[in-house]
This record gives structure tokens, sequence and C-alpha cells, in this order.
């Protein structure tokens, strides 16, 4: 027997679910004579434990276990009766009035509906979609930092098959340097502040500024000294603002050399026959994939945020809590991949990812209703097209497809994104989309601050 269900708000209900207390002893006698063809207890063989001995040793958690099953049988026959959506784990609490003995057994379940989800017209969304062009300077400054991540170093002065680096044997930006040097605060040494055969490239940012301009020029076996003042941001808290006296001492400087671009670079890359067109039309096929990737990124954060503004909904706080835990969770796991000592444990406040979860929770809410209401669904076809491309940026791209289709977690991950493309083409297709262009450079600096 249930009482009617209670409206306590926008999306919180309450419902008493009633169980007569001789049904549920009952069930609870069942069990334990069930269970006492099994039970072991010293001094008696088993299955031959007296049923009273069962019983006192039993009853509490035999009665718990009815209790917890029949309730949550009542309460999923009323919310199916009912035609409710739980959102969450419902709660439930003893109901009994002070003072009163109780013939039946009665709980309070209380817990939360989804929401009505009301979505405003998609065609007063505003888009503005990004588009990027490969030049040939894109694959030209591409080939330029593949040559600088294949550098070599010469040291100056000193002929070889790649020249001497010129005649002026001076330090300068590009070059590797290394040096001693003693930092000094006050005319004491302080921790951290010398070192002995310190290799750097200048022109990097990796050391301070006033260092780098103060080892420009020099000339091995030259010295050098300068004031140099920590920002007051510096991670060394101990120096952090203040300002030290430095002595460097150049020991030795190394020219760079870049590999030239020819049939050997070409084939470093993979280019087997060592074609420097096919090089260049590979590069030009990755930079397009991943500018497809990055202004994909673009276009659907655009295409969310769109969707958010136009839609009105209550948000079920036990959703909310629970994707805050995931997000708990999944920064635990983040710390631990970091190599932090007691990640796992650390103490990570679920405040921290409020904001976020309930915006996940509600666009989680929005695309589930877009979807079921559009035929959204990412069909089979889909799925394996997009597989299919993704593995095309792999060695083995069989191996890869394999790969995916023996994980059903990892297919359903694809399935995901493959919805959420669904959702993007729906809404561009009916949004107010102007396209802008910008650089593949432009295009990595936005995503990346992204």
């Amino acid at each position: 027997m249930a009482n009617v269900v209670e409206n306590l708000g926008k999306l919180e209900r309450r419902v008493t679910i009633s169980l007569p207390k001789d049904t549920v002893q009952k069930e609870v006698d069942s069990r334990i004579r069930q269970l006492a063809k099994n039970v072991r207890m010293p001094g008696f063989r088993p299955g031959k434990v007296p049923l009273k001995m069962v019983t006192q040793q039993y009853q509490g958690q035999v009665e718990a276990e009815v209790l917890s099953d029949k309730v949550g049988k009542e309460f999923f026959d009323v919310t199916r009766t009912e035609n409710l959506r739980v959102a969450g784990q419902p709660s439930f609490a003893p109901k009994v009035a002070e003072g009163e003995v109780a013939e039946d057994y009665a709980f309070d379940a209380t817990f939360e509906v989804y929401p009505e989800v009301k979505i405003g017209d998609v065609a007063t969304a505003e888009i503005e979609r990004t588009v990027t062009n490969i030049s040939e300077a894109e694959i030209d400054r591409t080939l330029e930092i593949l040559r600088k991540q294949r550098v070599h170093f010469h040291a100056r002065g000193e002929g070889g098959e790649h020249g001497d680096g010129g005649a002026d044997t001076a330090a300068k930006d590009g070059d590797r340097v290394t040096m001693d040097f003693v930092g000094k605060l006050d005319g004491a040494l302080f921790e951290g502040g010398s070192a002995e055969d310190f290799t750097f490239v200048l022109g990097e940012g990796r050391m301070l500024p006033e260092f780098e301009t103060a080892a420009l020029g020099l000339k091995v076996g030259e010295s050098k000294e300068f004031d140099l003042k920590f920002p007051d941001d510096y991670h060394g808290k101990d120096v952090a603002g203040k300002t030290a006296q430095f002595t460097i001492t150049m020991k030795k400087i190394e020219w760079p050399h870049l590999p030239e671009i020819d049939a050997d670079f070409a084939k470093s890359l993979g280019v087997e026959d060592g074609d420097i067109a096919k090089m260049r039309g590979e590069i030009k096929d990755n930079l397009e994939r991943e500018a497809k990737r990055r202004t994909q990124q673009i276009v659907k954060n655009q295409v969310m945020d769109a969707l958010l503004k136009i839609s009105d909904l209550d948000v079920p706080k036990a959703l909310v809590e629970q994707d805050q835990e995931r997000l708990v969770e999944m920064a635990r796991q983040d710390l631990q991949q970091r190599g932090v000592p007691n990640a796992a444990d650390a103490p990570i406040p679920a405040e921290m990812f409020a904001e976020q979860a309930e915006r996940r929770v509600k666009l989680g809410l929005v695309l589930a209703e877009l979807v079921k209401a559009h035929d959204l669904q990412a069909k089979p076809e889909q799925i394996r097209a997009e597989v299919d491309e993704f593995a095309k940026s792999y060695e083995d791209p069989k191996e890869v497809v394999r790969w995916y289709y023996s994980n059903q977690q990892r297919l359903a991950e694809m399935e995901a994104y493959v919805v959420e493309s669904n959702v993007v083409e729906f809404v561009l297709g009916r949004a107010r989309v102007s396209d802008k262009e910008v650089s593949f450079e432009e295009l990595a600096s936005a995503t990346a601050q992204a």
C-alpha cells in the first residue's frame, strides 16, 4: 500500500511506503528457515543448528534485507504506476509517530524527478564558425618546427662537416651554452643559487631574462657579474622579490645545426622513398585533420552554449551531486597519472566542481531532449565512419579499428561523440551562422586557451 505522491518543490517528491508487519515477518521466517539449512555454528553440524538459535543470531540482518527488498519493490511499483522518471537515488527514512506503536512498517521515500525541458527556437541562435585553410606557408612553418625538433649542436669555432658556425664565437640566441654560476644574497650563498656545468639553450626562456641577457655575447672563458631581481611571484619563496648578485663563467658554446629539407629528412618523417612533395602532402593532410578537429571543438562549444541560452529547465540536485563525485574521482585519477603521492585519497572538495557539474547535467538533459525530439541518435554506419577517420592518423588503421570494436566502453564513447556531432549539424542547419577565417596558428592559440 502506498500513499499519494507529495510535491515538495519543483522537482522534489515524497511518497510513504507502508508494509504490513505480518507480511514482512512471514518473509523473514521463510528466509531464516532457508538459512538454517546451511548455517554453521560451533558445536553443531551444518544444517543442524536449532532454528531458535539461528533466529536469535540473524533476525536483525534478515529483517533489514527483507525490508530493503520490499521497500525498493514498492517504490519501483509506485513510480511506474505514477509514470515518474526518478533522477538519482531516492532516500528512505523510517516513519514513526512519537509515542505511537505502528501496526505497519512505514518509510518516507524522498526523491527528485527529471524536469520538463523546454528548448527555444534554434533559429535564433548565433554561431561564428571558424574556418582554416592550410596554405603552403603553414606547411613551411610546420617543417621549420620539425627541423628544430631534430636540431643538433656543434662547438663554435671548431670546423666540421657542417662548418664552424661563423667567425664570431660569442654566444647568440639559439646557442646551447654550458657555464658555471654563483649567486649571492647580501654576500651570502643561497640554496639553488650556484651550479657547475649548467647547460641551457639561449632564447628558449628557461632562465630569467636578466640571466639570458648576461650570457649573450660572452665567449668561452669569459665571466660576467650582474644583478638579478627575482620576480615577486617567483616559485622560490626565500628569494622571491629579492635582488641577487650573480657571477657567470662561460665554459662551452655550441651553435645549432638544423637538418636540410631533403630526401633524408623526408625519410626521417616516415616517407620511405624520400619524396619531398609526398612529405609536404602528408603534412598538409595532418594539418587539415588537426584543423578540422580544433574547429569542430570550437563550433561544438558555441553550439552547446547557444543551446543552454535558449533552454529552460530545473536541474535535479541529485544528478549534480553524482556528477560532482565523478569529477572528483577524475581529478584523483589525473593526480595519480601525474605521480602525485596518495592521490587516490586526496581531499578534493566536491564543491569546487559544483558549477561545472551543473552545466554538464543541464547540457546532458538538453541534448537528450533534442536527440529524442529530432531522431539524432548515432547510426552504426556513422560510428564506423568516425572510427575509420580517427584511425587514419595511425600507422596501422586496421588495428585501431579493431581496438575500438573490441571494447564496448570505447565504442560507447565514440557513439556519444557522434551524437554530439549530429546535434551540432542539426543546430548549424537552423541557426544564424557566420564564417570567420583564421590561420592555423590563431586556431591553435584559441583552442589552447579554451
